[in-house]
């Protein structure tokens, strides 16, 4: 049988040339967990249109073992039921559980601190990789891993098991955390909420340190890591950008049906002093989810092939419509709340500010509210009132 320590060996050696991994025991860990045992029963490999399903079983070792421990994001699930040992031939879907690149996995471990003794909660326990990554330097007792979907966390709970860990594998809805095993030192989402749950925040001692992707678009969402004060609330910064799916609760539905029928009554029409294909870029796309929290941006095209563009709110009943005029854009909005105004003041005063990046936003997590902030500009504050 091919021996997958050379391969483990490897890709902790890429990890550390890229400066990701840091720590001796994290490396240690890396080293030692082995990913493979964490992939059963199959992978889907992204082929453009469709998922090409791989399995153990019928794939050449050492093929299995490249595909294991090359740093790449490995789609386990597409729609919610269907595993690789599902089907034999490339299928469309959309992924809903993977393991984690381990760029992003370890990054994310090492930006915790963790030290002997602390005790993690992790939300979004996947294949169990990160979780066993954990488990060998805390010990199985320390860690508890919260999973929404059963199918998934029974076959990462294997996992765990056959590698060793048996440790605290709740099948739940990681939103509300898991009070039963609190407080914990550290909490970790592998999965983009919205905003950070208070629950978490109560959970966790002060001192502690809570560390999720903050945002609902597929991309334009940061990484925010927030510290626990004595008082029970909680502040950090977003510490850089961060792409997960979405937690399940909070999964956005695409809108379906005829777009111009919603966008049919205008409220409003004007010159766009910004372009929206500025919302395709990350940092702008962040600032927007921030001014317009649920927000959804849409692109499209016109029946002669111009670029449409849209923003709807769903729960406010409001939407900006944008079509193309040369190099100019002419927006429409209609609702009782006028998307566009809100987005476009906060990216000028981004400009106005220097165009900072993500890492420049702060933000503090209380009980009914959470606040962002920019230092450099008055202008850049948003606050998301929960209550």
């Amino acid at each position: 049988m091919t021996d997958p320590a050379p391969e483990r060996r490897r890709m902790a050696a890429v990890l550390a040339d890229e400066g990701v991994l840091k720590s001796p025991w994290l490396r240690g860990a890396v080293k030692t967990v082995p990913r493979e045992q964490f992939l059963h029963p199959g992978v889907f490999l992204d082929e453009g249109r469709t998922w090409r399903p791989v399995t153990a079983v019928g794939t050449d070792p050492d093929e299995w073992l490249r595909i294991a421990y090359s740093v790449d994001t490995l789609t386990t699930q597409l729609d919610g039921h269907l595993t690789a040992d599902q089907t034999g031939e490339p299928v469309a879907g959309v992924p809903t559980s993977s393991s984690t690149d381990p760029t992003t996995v370890v990054g994310m471990i090492e930006a915790l601190g963790l030290t002997e003794g602390h005790r993690v909660l992790e939300i979004g326990t996947g294949t169990g990789y990160s979780t066993a990554l954990m488990c060998h330097y805390l010990g199985e007792d320390n860690v508890t891993t919260v999973e929404v979907d059963p199918q998934v966390a029974a076959r990462a709970d294997a996992a765990l098991e056959t590698v060793g860990y048996s440790t605290w594998t709740v099948t739940g809805d990681g939103l509300l955390g898991h009070p039963h095993r609190a407080p914990y030192d550290r909490v970790i989402a592998t999965c983009a909420v919205r905003r950070i749950p208070y629950t978490w925040v109560r959970q966790t001692k002060p001192g502690g340190i809570v560390l999720s992707t903050v945002g609902s678009w597929p991309w334009g969402t940061g990484l925010a890591r927030v510290t626990v004060g004595d008082d029970g609330t909680a502040e950090g910064a977003i510490i850089g950008r961060s792409s997960f799916m979405q937690a399940r609760a909070q999964a956005v539905t695409p809108l379906a049906g005829d777009l111009s029928a919603r966008t049919a009554y205008a409220d409003s029409e004007r010159n766009a002093l910004v372009s929206p294909l500025a919302l395709e870029e990350w940092m702008p796309a962040f600032l927007a989810q921030l001014a317009a929290p649920g927000t959804q941006f849409v692109r499209a095209t016109r029946s002669d092939g111009s670029p449409l563009r849209y923003l709807f709110d769903p729960e406010r009943e409001s939407f900006a419509e944008f079509i193309a005029d040369g190099e100019s854009w002419t927006v429409s909005q209609g609702g009782p709340v006028a998307l566009w105004d809100d987005i476009e003041r906060s990216l000028v005063a981004w400009q106005d500010a220097g165009t900072p990046d993500i890492d420049a936003i702060r933000l503090r997590v209380t009980t009914n509210s959470h606040l962002y902030w920019i230092d450099r500009s008055p202008s850049l504050r948003w606050e998301h009132r929960t209550v």
